[in-house]
């Protein structure tokens, strides 16, 4: 990085050299046209300095961005000095001492938000892009039921005429682009609200409202099921469309399926799934229209909805299938890119995914929980 900053510093050194001679000429034309301006000559100089008049601004920017970049240098000097620091720090400690440290403190944390219980939602924090890629419209998530070594990412770019899915061993790989491995599904997709669970992935397979279980493991489809009645192909899709009829999740309960049916005015119908067999479990009509809805994510058995997939979106409406109740909410958060097409709850993660208008993207959630204690068990 320093040697790009350096790089960069020199280069803009000399354009702001000859940028600074520019601008003398410039002052200096001016001067000259205003002696000459009774001359026959004046209207032919002055439509040459109208076409130059543009690029005043432009010099301004360049002697800018020289600031800029003087400061990026003490930016990264200033870091280097830190991560000197910390490098020397780091030395101290012996590599497999440091690493069982590491292990202790997961154990510990894992062990902590174990005795969180179900929480409601309270806030939405980021959101952090993890990596601009793809169209518009796609899918990206992790396994919440996966061991915690286990952090392979998948990846579904668009949400119609496609049946790719992209496999990344973590993160960093996926950040990278450092495939592990590429699945060819025996049906192309509808929508973008896929979902990973237990290793399995489930989706609607196109112009249908059969939901698929597509085993990664076997390479096979384990099961396949209609959701009964459940609109399909823009019928009833969430705001922005995208054959976005019918929305897989999974939360700390378990699978679910949100969809609409005529039968309930095109409201929105929550199912929960055997994640075997895909069987409902159980199902709970709501009030909301789901072709009002921008997107929606399940939280510890609620449905959070928001009311749109574009700038000034907000979770507006929460239904408790514990309770049968639902709620008007104002939980605002920040559409970064402007357009939602994908947001999904991972429990393991305790963090929402979404896909931003061709960038995904992590944000962070707050839940008021209640804390168990060892008397409680």
């Amino acid at each position: 990085m320093s040697q790009s900053i350096e790089v960069l510093n020199l280069r803009t050194q000399r354009d702001f050299q000859y940028i600074m001679r520019m601008e003398g000429q410039f002052k200096g034309l001016r001067s000259k046209f205003r002696q000459v301006e009774a001359d026959r000559k004046t209207q032919e100089l002055k439509g040459k300095m109208e076409t130059l008049q543009p690029l005043i601004p432009v010099l301004e920017q360049y002697k800018t961005d020289a600031q800029l970049v003087v400061q990026f240098k003490q930016e990264i000097r200033n870091l280097s000095m830190a991560l000197t620091a910390i490098q020397e720090e780091i030395g101290a400690y012996d590599s497999e001492e440091l690493q069982q440290t590491v292990l202790s403190l997961e154990s510990r944390l894992r062990n902590c938000m174990s005795k969180l219980t179900c929480g409601k939602l309270m806030k939405i924090t980021g959101p952090v892009t993890v990596k601009t890629s793809g169209t518009r419209f796609g899918a990206w998530m992790t396994d919440p039921q996966a061991s915690p070594t286990n952090n392979r990412v998948w990846y579904m770019d668009s949400y119609t005429n496609n049946k790719i899915v992209k496999e990344y061993k973590s993160i960093a790989d996926f950040v990278s682009g450092a495939e592990s491995r590429t699945y060819n599904l025996p049906f192309k997709w509808a929508g973008t609200n896929h979902v990973v669970y237990n290793g399995s992935l489930y989706y609607n397979k196109v112009q249908s409202n059969i939901v698929v279980c597509y085993r990664f493991e076997t390479g096979r489809v384990v099961t396949q099921r209609a959701l009964e009645n459940a609109g399909f192909h823009n019928v009833y899709p969430y705001t922005w469309g995208g054959f976005s009829d019918i929305d897989l999740m999974a939360d700390e309960l378990g699978l679910w399926a949100v969809y609409a049916t005529n039968q309930n005015a095109g409201n929105i119908v929550i199912s929960q799934l055997n994640p075997e067999t895909l069987q409902i479990l159980g199902t709970w009509n709501t009030e909301y229209s789901k072709r009002n809805a921008g997107e929606s994510f399940m939280i510890c058995g609620t449905l959070y909805i928001t009311n749109s997939h574009l700038t000034g979106a907000k979770v507006y409406y929460a239904y408790s299938t514990k309770t049968s109740s639902y709620e008007y909410t104002d939980i605002p958060f920040h559409n970064q890119y402007f357009h939602m097409s994908m947001l999904d709850y991972n429990a393991r993660d305790r963090a929402l995914y979404g896909w931003n208008n061709g960038h995904q993207v992590l944000f962070n959630i707050t839940l008021f929980h209640i804390i168990k204690t060892e008397d409680d068990s």
